[in-house]
């Protein structure tokens, strides 16, 4: 395991604006804030979303899109700096009116509403290649 200790720094609240992309949203604040490392929660409800499933055999993201009012039930990232931009490593648990609930990395989303807690960190987090998984990882 490879791990360091992270000093708090800033901690905001933000509400997300109707007809944008939810995970665009949460960069816009880390660049406007200048925020290179942070972790943030979300709730909400958006009009579509992107879902990504990574498959660990093939190495590639499998894309799933919902053209539908889903709610978020629970969202969770981390913003980093990834090939020099902010990003927002963005998972999230969605619901369908039934209760059914679809999760994964969430790629994009409209937002209807919603609200994000964010607190960042001294340090930053820079994602660079790991052979053995193949994805952009931090530490």
């Amino acid at each position: 395991m490879d791990y360091r200790e992270l000093s708090p720094d800033r901690e905001f609240l933000a509400r997300l604006e109707t007809g944008a992309d939810w995970r665009e949203e949460i960069e816009s604040l880390a660049v406007e804030e200048d925020v290179d490392a942070a972790w943030f929660n979300a709730m909400g409800a958006v009009q579509d979303a992107v879902v990504w499933f990574y498959d660990q055999q093939e190495g590639e993201y499998e894309s799933v899109e919902f053209e539908e009012p889903l709610e978020v039930a629970a969202c969770m990232g981390n913003v980093s700096i990834l090939d020099g931009e902010r990003f927002a490593h963005t998972h999230a648990v969605l619901s369908r009116p039934s209760g059914q609930a679809l999760a994964g990395h969430l790629d994009a989303a409209t937002v209807f509403a919603g609200e994000v807690y964010m607190r960042t960190f001294e340090e930053p987090l820079e994602r660079e290649h790991d052979e053995e998984t193949d994805l952009d990882l931090w530490l």
